[in-house]
């Protein structure tokens, strides 16, 4: 189940370009690993980029392509500040911000606003696309060298990336960039906050935490499992392949968008018959009383009402069963393997956010235990584990959550301290994460 690590997330997407024999084409995204690459290295390439609402920038990657971009921010929270803070530096950057909105990486961001941006997105767009061919492809779907598509509507050559996990990403928009543009909407597990996740759930770090959360449920042959909050389903892929299909598996996730994902990814693998994709809230689950075996999820309790999610998996797991959950642990400091400055060390280490949005009821410390204690169950097992992150693709989503953090002087010491040591190839960072099990009377 090994995730590839090469061609980089760039070389993939210039071979789309080469496969349908675009020169160029216009560019909308969101997460800086998806254009970072791009814009940097082949800036020759994109006619135009438009961001919207991106969780983080960086000056490097914008200067080459800064007078035909255009950034769409929230107003509020320290992300749109750092957005804001970095675009000053570039006069030439076309911005919109929208009035009273913060979004995060789960808010249907185009959706709730189509209205102010698909209209200032065509209006950029046409300012800047007089040179761009238009070009008419075949519609329809596909893929090329791990990146799905699906071609609509004919014009300039327009590519659009993912939208984090917004549940309907483009949609609300595609008839009107249809009417002018021929769009290539990409997706796949190489883009977007699916490549992340994807990225995290192949890290043998990572791995090797899950693994001990399950090992301690004692999962058996011939037993049911659910994963609340399954994500794009890597982590039940894993399972099934390390099981060796011993188990019925049920994933279960409550974004449309990942489900479709989890569910095409699985396929690919084989694993249809294996594992069972159904849509529902961690809140209240969409299964019987006493159904499965094991009930477990891995960090999603930070995101939702904790003490609903955990009363909820106790109540669908069968008399006998395990409950098994693995959360962040904000509470413990991480470890960042680079060379800072003393103060800034102490800053990022610091116990607390670290860029992962919570819900005010979730749980991202160890008052986990305490709830398994409250929750009925038996036999618990209560342990903190360490996951190591080394990826170059999973370190700049890290960096991403980081970046709005800090101040200018701070963003200097942390770009030159990346740079040598990706240079040395010693850039890891370690966090920690709080593990609970318990047994149903």
């Amino acid at each position: 189940m090994a995730l590839e690590t090469d061609p980089a997330i760039e070389t993939r997407l210039l071979n789309v370009l080469q496969h349908f024999g675009l020169a160029k084409a216009h560019v909308a995204a969101r997460d800086l690993r998806d254009w970072q690459g791009l814009a940097t290295s082949h800036a020759d390439r994109l006619a135009s980029l438009t961001l919207i609402c991106p969780p983080a920038v960086v000056p490097q990657a914008l200067a080459p392509v800064a007078d035909r971009s255009l950034i769409v921010t929230g107003d509020q929270g320290q992300t749109a500040e750092h957005v804001q803070r970095v675009i000053a530096a570039f006069p030439s950057i076309s911005r919109i911000a929208l009035p009273d909105y913060q979004p995060s990486p789960y808010t249907d961001l185009v959706h709730e606003r189509a209205d102010d941006i698909g209209g200032p997105m065509l209006d950029f767009l046409s300012r800047v696309d007089e040179t761009l061919p238009s070009v008419l492809l075949p519609e329809g779907e596909g893929e090329i060298d791990g990146i799905m598509y699906h071609i609509r509507g004919a014009g300039p050559p327009l590519l659009l990336l993912p939208l984090s996990v917004a549940p309907s990403q483009w949609y609300s928009l595609m008839p009107q960039l249809c009417e002018r543009y021929c769009t290539l909407t990409l997706r796949g597990p190489w883009l977007g906050m699916v490549g992340s996740l994807e990225s995290r759930g192949h890290m043998l770090g990572y791995l090797r935490a899950v693994g001990g959360l399950l090992d301690a449920a004692e999962l058996r042959p011939g037993e049911t499992a659910l994963e609340v909050g399954c994500g794009t389903g890597v982590l039940d892929r894993w399972l099934a392949h390390r099981t060796n299909g011993a188990n019925p598996l049920v994933a279960m996730d409550v974004n449309p968008y990942l489900l479709q994902e989890a569910e095409a990814l699985a396929r690919r693998e084989g694993l249809e018959n294996i594992i069972e994709f159904n849509e529902g809230s961690a809140e209240k689950l969409p299964y019987p009383d006493n159904h499965f075996d094991v009930t477990w999820s891995s960090t999603v309790i930070q995101r939702v009402n904790a003490d609903l999610m955990l009363a909820e998996m106790v109540r669908v797991t069968k008399p006998g069963g395990r409950v098994a959950v693995l959360g962040h642990a904000h509470d413990m400091p991480q470890w960042i393997n680079l060379p800072l400055p003393t103060d800034l060390k102490v800053k990022l280490e610091a116990p607390g956010w670290d860029g992962v949005s919570s819900n005010p009821q979730g749980c991202h410390e160890a008052s986990l235990y305490t709830r398994f204690q409250r929750s009925g169950l038996s036999h618990i097992k209560m342990f903190p584990q360490l996951t190591e992150f080394s990826t170059p693709d999973r370190l700049q989503q890290i960096q991403a959550g980081i970046l709005p953090t800090l101040n200018a002087e701070e963003t200097e010491f942390w770009q030159r301290a990346v740079a040598q040591a990706e240079a040395e190839g010693t850039f890891f960072v370690v966090r920690p994460v709080h593990c609970a099990v318990g047994t149903k009377s």
